[in-house]
């Protein structure tokens, strides 16, 4: 009797669990949608640890490449969305005499959660949340004997918002994007006016120089507008990017200002495999 007890409950045990994995496995999975796109516009940069006391603006091209990842995940209940931004951007500017050029690049990597709260709207998707943000670039000019270069480097907290709205117009399907982001925390690396990387790095008169950052001595703000459409059996994503950096500590003052028109495509697969998605209805995405 104990046996047969014994061999119902392992019996009920195991149909419960097939149960349960079946029930899973119907579950229609989350993809992950990703954008690669590059971009071209405008630059203004000016730094006045390259031009002691002067604030000499500096303008002209840049060019950048920008990946983009968006998956929900498993917080909430499957109301938190994770967005990973890898960016890395050149440019060439000159100043207004056309007699010294600055050349700058940067790179930063961006990793967000967002919440998304429940829309009257069907076809309207808005989002919230924070994101760490961690930069490094510099800006050199080539005219400079001394201290020719300004090095840039933070890491950030930012607020984000984000507001994604679906529309058909004759039965062709656009879907329009509009982030905003903000840093409100954080620290960055700036010499002090008229100090020399010699002196930091071999001299090690280093104090000073890794500032704790809010709105007090930083403003910088992204704002990205995007629209998805179809072009043949792809799917294309252009939009503008308006960025916006300022710093003012240790006796210096610094900005880079930029607008840049992007284009790319974008994918929808499953990230156990990385498969292309052929049948978006059997899919669900954080993005569509």
């Amino acid at each position: 009797m104990k046996s047969f007890l014994g061999l119902t409950a392992v019996f009920l045990f195991l149909v419960t669990f097939a149960l349960k994995a079946r029930e899973k496995g119907n579950e229609i999975p989350w993809s992950v949608n990703e954008a690669t796109m590059v971009g071209v516009g405008g630059y203004n940069l000016m730094d006045t640890y390259l031009s002691p006391g002067v604030e000499r603006n500096y303008t002209g091209m840049g060019f950048r490449v920008m990946n983009e990842r968006m998956k929900m995940t498993r917080l909430a209940e499957y109301r938190i969305s994770r967005q990973q931004v890898i960016n890395v951007e050149l440019a060439t500017t000159r100043n207004g005499a056309s007699t010294a050029t600055d050349l700058a690049g940067f790179a930063d990597y961006t990793l967000g959660y967002h919440y998304h709260f429940p829309s009257a709207y069907p076809d309207l998707k808005l989002l919230a949340g924070a994101s760490a943000h961690a930069m490094a670039g510099f800006i050199y000019n080539t005219r400079n004997g001394n201290n020719p270069a300004s090095a840039k480097a933070d890491v950030d907290l930012n607020l984000s918002a984000m507001a994604i709205y679906r529309l058909r117009i004759k039965e062709y399907p656009l879907t329009f994007r509009y982030q905003l982001t903000l840093p409100f925390m954080g620290v960055f690396f700036s010499p002090h006016y008229g100090q020399s990387y010699y002196e930091i790095f071999d001299l090690g008169n280093s104090s000073g120089v890794v500032r704790f950052n809010s709105f007090h001595n930083k403003f910088a703000m992204k704002n990205f507008l995007t629209v998805d459409f179809p072009v043949c059996n792809f799917t294309v994503r252009a939009g503008y990017l308006n960025s916006s950096y300022r710093t003012g500590v240790n006796g210096l003052k610094s900005h880079v200002i930029s607008h840049s028109f992007m284009i790319g495509l974008v994918k929808e697969f499953i990230s156990f495999g990385g498969k292309r998605l052929r049948n978006t209805n059997r899919y669900k995405s954080a993005y569509y």
